[in-house]
Parts: structure tokens; C-alpha cells; sequence
């Protein structure tokens, strides 16, 4: 119900001439009378959506800033995707190529039937006299008038014989001269995974510190030796007893193919065998 408001208001009557009597009032009288006026609810002079059109329309504004927003996310998320998808096929095409080389690695390895890790080419025999040629069995590389092998497992300088013997005989081999000793040198360079990775050969002083002998017990030719600078040392760290056994070997290559150290003969080190090579008929070219 709507709140009455009340209002005060005068109103004057004037008192009519009483004709009977023939006298009229001398003065007026005044009467107050309350007057309810009903105060209906005053409608709002603004028009819905005034205030935010009197603002800029702030709801309008943030659609556009969201839209603008989530265009630039949309052309990060494109260039992202784009940027990985380039790197995936360039990484894809690398192992294609590394793939065909390593097949191809093995196929030629295959052929010249040698072991597929390291891969030893076979060179070219050579020979002694018309008719007669030097030569090795599978997986042994000939050079001059020895055989070699040059291991892929592991294992101890006394161990070297049964080992050797599982290769098809021959012992740990023996460097009779610079030119024996410079082929050895540079094959181990192809071969060794890191500069630990050195090969036993076939001399050592266990029998007596200081003299070295070969597994065939010949001495050592003291004009002949080819010790890496400060060796040997006989260090004892690994083992109380020093180092007996002697390994070669210098990944990136050694000055003069001075590349012998002394070792501790119980620690596992890869090794080449030597044997003389066989002879025969074989055309030579």
C-alpha cells in the first residue's frame, strides 16, 4: 500500500450572512483541514544501460580484449607446434642417415668377413716369392709376416693365452722392430673407445722388477723400447706388488709411437694376439 504523505494546508470559509438576523460576520474564520495526499513512486529519470553507455560500455570492451587475447595464444600455440614439427623431421632425417650408414658399415664389414665391431680391412696380402703369398685366417689382419687380433672382450695379462688360443692360437704379440710397433700404434688409434680403453701385449716383469721379458721369454732389446713419457712407474695404487704387465695405446695418437704403459696385470684390458702368418698359393696383384 502506498505511504500516505500528510500535508497542512489552510483553508478559509467565510461565514454566510445570516439573513435572518440581517448581520454579516466581521471577520473570516480560518479552519486548518488535513489533506492525505498519496506520494506515488517517482520513475527513474535514467534508462537501463544509461550508466554503462555513459562509461563506455565496459562489457563490450573486455569481449574484444578476450577475443584479442586468446588471437595472440592461438598464433603462439601455431608457432610452437610449427617449431616442433621442424625440429622432429630434421631428427627423423638424422637417424634415416645414420641408419643407412651404420647398414652400410655392416654390410661391408659382412663381406670382408671380419667382426662387425671394430671393422678391420683386410689389406692386400703380400708376397714372398712368384706363386706364394702370406695369409690369415677370418678375423685375423695380416701384416708382413705375422697375423694379428685384436680383441673386442675384455680380460687379465694372464689370462691372455687361453684367450688366444680361443682366437685360433699365437700369444699376446711381441714388437720386434719401429715398424711393428708404428702399425700397432696407429690401428689401436681406430679402435679404442676412450683413452683407457688400451691393449695388453706381450711383456712384463713379474719374474724379476726391472726386467722385462717377452710371453716367449726373450728379453727385452733395450734399443728398442717404446715407453710413454715417465713410464714405466710401477705405481702401487692399484695393487701393493706395483705393475708388472705392460698395455699400449694412445687414443689420439702418440709422439713417436711412444705408447707402452705399465699395469697392474689383474685389471681386464682388451689385447692383441700374434701369430705367423701362413703361406700359399694365391694370385697376387
Amino acid at each position: 500500500m502506498p505511504e500516505a504523505e500528510v500535508l497542512y494546508s489552510d483553508v478559509k470559509f467565510k461565514k454566510p450572512t445570516d439573513k435572518a438576523i440581517g448581520t454579516a460576520s466581521p471577520s473570516e474564520e480560518t479552519t486548518y483541514a488535513e489533506v492525505k495526499i498519496v506520494k506515488s513512486p517517482q520513475p527513474s529519470s535514467e534508462l537501463p544501460g544509461s550508466q554503462a553507455a555513459s562509461h563506455g560500455r565496459p562489457g563490450v570492451t573486455s569481449e574484444r580484449v578476450a577475443v584479442v587475447v586468446l588471437s595472440v595464444l592461438l598464433v603462439i600455440a601455431a608457432a610452437a607446434l610449427g617449431y616442433t614439427t621442424y625440429q622432429n623431421m630434421k631428427t627423423t632425417e638424422r637417424l634415416v642417415r645414420q641408419k643407412a650408414e651404420y647398414e652400410a658399415l655392416k654390410k661391408n664389414c659382412t663381406e670382408k668377413k671380419v667382426e662387425v665391431k671394430p671393422c678391420f680391412p683386410q689389406p692386400q696380402p703380400t708376397c714372398p716369392g712368384s706363386g706364394s703369398c702370406w695369409k690369415c685366417k677370418d678375423g685375423w689382419e695380416q701384416h708382413g709376416e705375422k697375423c694379428y687380433f685384436f680383441s673386442t672382450k675384455k680380460s687379465t695379462w694372464n689370462e691372455r693365452e687361453d684367450e688366444c688360443r680361443q682366437h685360433g692360437g699365437g700369444d699376446l704379440v711381441k714388437i720386434d722392430s719401429t715398424e711393428e710397433q708404428t702399425f700397432l700404434d696407429m690401428r689401436l688409434r681406430d679402435v679404442m673407445a676412450d683413452a683407457e680403453d688400451k691393449f695388453w701385449i706381450g711383456l712384463t716383469d713379474s719374474k724379476e722388477e726391472g726386467t722385462w721379458l717377452w710371453a716367449d721369454g726373450s728379453p727385452l732389446n733395450s734399443s728398442l723400447v717404446f715407453w710413454s713419457n715417465g713410464e714405466p712407474d710401477n705405481w702401487d695404487g692399484d695393487n701393493a706388488d706395483g705393475e708388472d704387465c705392460v698395455r699400449m695405446g694412445e687414443k689420439g695418437g702418440a709422439v713417436e709411437h711412444k705408447s707402452w704403459f705399465d699395469k697392474y696385470c689383474e685389471i681386464p684390458h682388451r689385447y692383441i694376439c700374434e701369430k705367423p702368418a701362413e703361406t700359399g698359393e694365391m694370385k697376387c696383384t
